[in-house]
């Protein structure tokens, strides 16, 4: 899946990265606790998130994370999106709750690959 196809499937608006976007990923976190993150990353992963801070992508540069979906409709400020620009990470925001986000993402087959994986 690519991160185009993400933004798709989110109804998601590209506010950083944007020449990212053919990326491909296969996995995702969901979490607005940025130490989970640094636990359980995995390769080619996107995070769902609420929290907007410039946190969020330190913590996603550091684990290698592709691009960040902010939910709930949250907006970063400036200084996060320049930041994610830097660092070449897609911002993606959506007006779906983390929980609603992450279904339509696992149904639509991100993250199936490491079930299958064994």
């Amino acid at each position: 899946m690519t991160i185009n196809d993400v933004k798709e499937l989110l109804n998601a608006k590209a506010i950083a990265g944007q020449t990212h976007l053919e990326d491909e990923v296969n996995n995702a976190c969901a979490t607005d606790d940025l130490s989970d993150v640094m636990a359980f990353a995995k390769s080619k992963m996107i995070l769902l998130t609420g929290l907007v801070g410039t946190q969020a992508v330190r913590t996603a540069k550091m684990m290698n994370i592709r691009c960040i979906v902010f939910v709930r409709g949250k907006n970063p400020d400036d200084s996060v999106i320049q930041l994610a620009e830097e660092m070449s990470i897609v911002i993606l925001t959506t007006d779906y709750r983390m929980y609603d986000a992450c279904g339509l993402l696992y149904s639509s087959g991100l993250g199936h690959e490491e079930e299958n994986s064994d």
